[in-house]
């Protein structure tokens, strides 16, 4: 089975000057359970369908299947997505190492005022270095989980 290693940070500092990419995404779930969740999202001008299953290990692994789909249909399913839709932007940097690259999301709308940064492994206990923007660790803290945050956004939150 496929499986996604991610660990995920809060942002404390300026990273816009490290970005080489941007994309806007809007994401809904249609199932969202503690046991996976089905996700459609659009990025940009494509669309996907995504499963992912429980997670493992603290937050750090979990199943994940991901398959791309016209973004009609993707646009059609987000009309059957559960409340609220995710509403972000998508910042790409390379890391410092040269072989990871970090995923730092700007979320808008309902879930304004929040932006974390994940970077994916290829093993649990794999090193990266960790740029000075990096803020608190939240792997596993189930708040940050887009699906958590669909259901409970983030402006609803009393302060972190």
């Amino acid at each position: 089975m496929p499986q996604e290693i991610e660990r995920k940070f809060l942002v404390k500092g300026d990273f816009m000057k490290d970005v080489y990419h941007s994309s806007h995404i809007i994401q809904g779930y249609l199932n969202s359970t503690k046991k996976s969740t089905v996700r459609v999202r659009v990025r940009d001008d494509k669309g996907f369908i995504t499963i992912k299953g429980k997670s493992h290990d603290g937050g750090l692994s979990r199943f994940e299947w991901e398959k791309e789909i016209p973004v009609e249909e993707a646009n059609e399913l987000l009309v059957l997505a559960e409340p609220t839709p995710i509403d972000k932007t998508r910042h790409l940097i390379k890391n410092t190492d040269g072989i990871h690259t970090w995923e730092v999301d700007v979320f808008h709308d309902a879930n304004e005022g929040l932006i974390l940064a994940e970077i994916e492994l290829g093993s649990e206990d794999e090193t990266f270095d960790r740029p000075d923007w990096l803020g608190e660790e939240v792997t596993g803290d189930k708040r940050f989980y887009n699906s958590f945050l669909s259901q409970h956004p983030f402006t609803s939150w009393p302060s972190i």
